[in-house]
């Protein structure tokens, strides 16, 4: 890549050691005051008493942001995928990455130039919990404890435990990452017979009875 050239100030914006620097000006190593480079360039050589400063544009990978005296630009910042970040704004040569929180992260550590530069998975809430509060891009997920007769598998919901009636009596007791189990026998068996008596009938084991009722009428 082919670096511009930039030259700021003259002779007459060359300072004498010593003095404090103006606005806009830097200090160079000799004591000097000199104009500085402009955002998305560096300093490439000092002003002198007959040259202002000269400066040359940013590398790709590089930047800086404001007005400096640097003699080498920022290198931008990586968004790693690894650290559950993402690249939200590209580099400039006169701005940094900006990156986010990847999905099912949150931000923990916010900078007000690159965006996020820490990122945590969000919290999963366990067995006998309900999310109260999603987790968000900034802010962690809220869990809380199931209330007595509400029950959680799979910290997601907290439902409503079952309610046994008739002869399903309760078996077992819920418990918060547990339902109630009620007992189904009852229904079971009274369930099984009419099938049993249809398997058979459609077999040509059962036959239909056919009844003779005295009285019904006279033999011959």
């Amino acid at each position: 890549m082919l670096s511009t050239l930039v030259v700021f100030g003259c002779v007459a914006a060359f300072a004498v050691s010593g003095q404090g620097c103006r606005h806009k000006e830097y200090r160079t190593r000799s004591g000097d005051c000199c104009p500085m480079c402009h955002e998305g360039t560096f300093v490439r050589r000092d002003c002198t008493g007959q040259s202002g400063t000269r400066c040359s544009v940013c590398d790709n990978g590089t930047f800086t942001s404001q007005p400096n005296g640097l003699e080498k630009c920022f290198p931008c910042t990586s968004c790693g995928q690894g650290h559950g970040l993402f690249v939200q704004l590209d580099c400039t040569i006169r701005s940094d990455t900006v990156c986010g929180a990847q999905s099912g992260h949150y931000c923990k550590s916010l900078a007000d130039d690159t965006g996020c530069s820490l990122a945590e998975k969000h919290t999963l809430c366990a067995a006998g919990e309900g999310i109260k509060y999603p987790g968000t891009n900034t802010t962690d997920t809220v869990c809380e404890l199931c209330q007595p007769g509400y029950f959680s598998q799979d910290g997601v919901n907290c439902t409503p435990w079952t309610i046994c009636s008739g002869s399903h009596g309760k078996v077992k007791e819920g418990s918060a990452s547990s339902d109630v189990v009620c007992n189904r026998a009852s229904r079971q068996r009274y369930f099984y017979i009419p099938v049993l008596l249809s398997v058979l009938t459609l077999a040509g084991l059962v036959i239909p009875c056919k009844c003779h009722v005295k009285g019904s009428r006279s033999d011959p």
